[in-house]
């Protein structure tokens, strides 16, 4: 009598991940974990970054609690360490909300709406700006207070140096940037911010899901 071969036993998915050993599977979940990892740190470093906006001095582009996508890859890419630019792909443009290292202590990011581009005659007179002495359209200035220093309302003139960029907030009456510290290099520049994706009312007098703002996540920074 002629023997039947017996069918080799099915074994599913779940059956075969447990039959695999311990040091395997953590072997397999490290490589996932690992790679995620080296993916996010890429992002971070070249493509996007998140930031937090702790003060007032952009308002009203931004609130203190919003957060922030700045694109990376705007003005070039850089090296991670030391910021310098690897390949150069655009320049600020005026109008541009930059992300950079604040000239007195590159450790800290500020964030600042470029006014007065290399090369270019800057003077600020009863808080228009001027610009190789012709006035500039202002729309994004935002005034609050009237009894000021004289330096926040009128300064210069000034000529913004080659590779540097000058920098205000848009709310002028509150802002600490390039009236007071001067102007920026390029080498501390991050980024152009891009879009809010969470913002939060930071005050703690209400509970938090009353305290988002969701009219602002996904808001295009312009």
């Amino acid at each position: 009598m002629k023997k039947t071969k017996k069918a080799a036993p099915v074994v599913d998915g779940a059956q075969a991940e447990a039959a695999m050993t311990w040091g395997a599977q953590f072997l397999e979940y490290g490589k996932v974990i690992g790679f995620s990892i080296i993916l996010a740190l890429f992002i971070r470093c070249f493509v996007v970054q998140a930031f937090h906006i702790p003060t007032g001095s952009m308002i009203p582009t931004f609130l203190v609690g919003d957060r922030v996508l700045v694109n990376k890859f705007s003005y070039g890419i850089r090296n991670p360490f030391t910021n310098a630019i690897w390949i150069k792909i655009g320049e600020p443009q005026r109008g541009d909300v930059v992300v950079f290292k604040y000239p007195k202590d590159p450790k800290n990011d500020f964030v600042k709406r470029v006014i007065g581009l290399p090369g270019e005659k800057l003077e600020i007179i009863a808080s228009q700006v001027y610009i190789n002495d012709q006035p500039i359209p202002d729309e994004r200035a935002f005034y609050r207070y009237t009894e000021l220093p004289k330096s926040y309302r009128n300064f210069g003139p000034i000529v913004v140096p080659q590779d540097c960029y000058f920098m205000m907030g848009d709310n002028r009456d509150q802002s600490n940037d390039s009236r007071e510290w001067g102007c920026v290099e390029s080498a501390l520049l991050r980024g152009k911010a891009w879009r809010i994706y969470w913002s939060v009312d930071p005050s703690q007098d209400r509970p938090f899901f009353s305290r988002l703002r969701t009219d602002r996540m996904g808001h295009k920074v312009e």
